[in-house]
């Protein structure tokens, strides 16, 4: 896709590591002053938090698998592929902010778990920056991954994937262990069938690999941490990737295919600021011969 107004979207399923992604393009922007329009996947859910635990309470009631954030039942496919496509012909759309904690509750006087009134995006951005679960989703009747100009995958190996997300969803967000346990049986079907398949569409994946035992996600008793693992970098087009300035530049990198350079973990800061900041460039320039 190349559009007037560029879209870089960072996708992967909860628990998996986005958000860090998002931290180090938001620092890419600040410092190279970008002036991004940038939207959570969490405000296009379909329902509120407590709309979604009483859809799921019905079904299992009724002997039903609940539905998931992963499927199309539980997000707005359509209104998301609506933004890209509005943001990427005239920098406009419609966008929403969803309730995450007490703290943006009391910015935005709302309950926890639910949503922002819809409103336009600001005038005069730079960029579309998009991170979530279904930046490059593609469906019957959507196909979001075609307006993006940049995107970036974050798919850990699967077991520490479930040890992110139970840490997380146990100490920060106050789930049971078994809650969150049910969680991730009940939406596996939409899993490998809306998450995985974004791994194929995707420019660039940074997949992060434990090189401690990681055998029994559900009794580790921390999350394995950076220095404790390899990440596993693939490129869908390899052709204008400078890979032996990458591996001047990072400690202990190789290749493992053509396509692909595996990296400690301690330095995944360091590759993706090598990595994506000349795209960065590369998409403002584009933009600014348009203008």
């Amino acid at each position: 896709m190349s559009t007037k107004h560029p879209i870089i979207a960072v996708t992967g399923s909860s628990g998996a590591g986005t958000t860090t992604v998002k931290h180090t393009f938001e620092a890419i922007f600040h410092r190279e002053d970008v002036n991004a329009a940038i939207v959570e996947g969490d405000s296009f859910h379909r329902y509120t938090r407590d709309e979604m635990k009483c859809l799921i309470e019905d079904a299992e009631r009724a002997g039903q698998r609940g539905i998931s954030h992963f499927g199309p039942e539980g997000n707005l496919f359509e209104e998301l592929e609506a933004l890209f496509r509005a943001y990427g012909e005239s920098a406009t759309g419609r966008y929403r902010n969803y309730i995450h904690d007490a703290e943006i509750a009391a910015r935005r006087r709302l309950p926890i778990g639910t949503f922002s009134d819809w409103e336009d995006l600001p005038v005069g951005t730079d960029c579309l920056f998009y991170e979530g679960l279904h930046g490059a989703v593609v469906t019957e009747k959507v196909d979001v991954a075609r307006h993006v100009d940049l995107l970036i995958g974050v798919a850990p190996t699967i077991n520490l994937e479930w040890i992110q997300k139970l840490h997380r969803d146990t100490r920060e967000r106050g789930y049971s262990k078994d809650a969150v346990q049910d969680t991730i049986l009940r939406r596996m079907h939409d899993y490998v069938h809306y998450i995985v398949p974004q791994f194929s569409h995707t420019h660039i994946n940074f997949q992060r690999v434990p090189v401690v035992d990681t055998s029994n996600p559900f009794i580790a008793r921390e999350v394995p941490t950076l220095d404790e693992s390899m990440v596993v970098i693939r490129f869908k087009d390899p052709r204008g990737v400078d890979f032996p300035y990458l591996l001047r530049m990072i400690h202990d990198a190789f290749m493992s295919r053509a396509n692909t350079i595996v990296i400690p973990g301690g330095k995944l800061d360091l590759a993706m600021q090598l990595i994506l900041t000349p795209l960065i460039w590369k998409l403002m320039e584009r933009r600014r011969q348009w203008v």
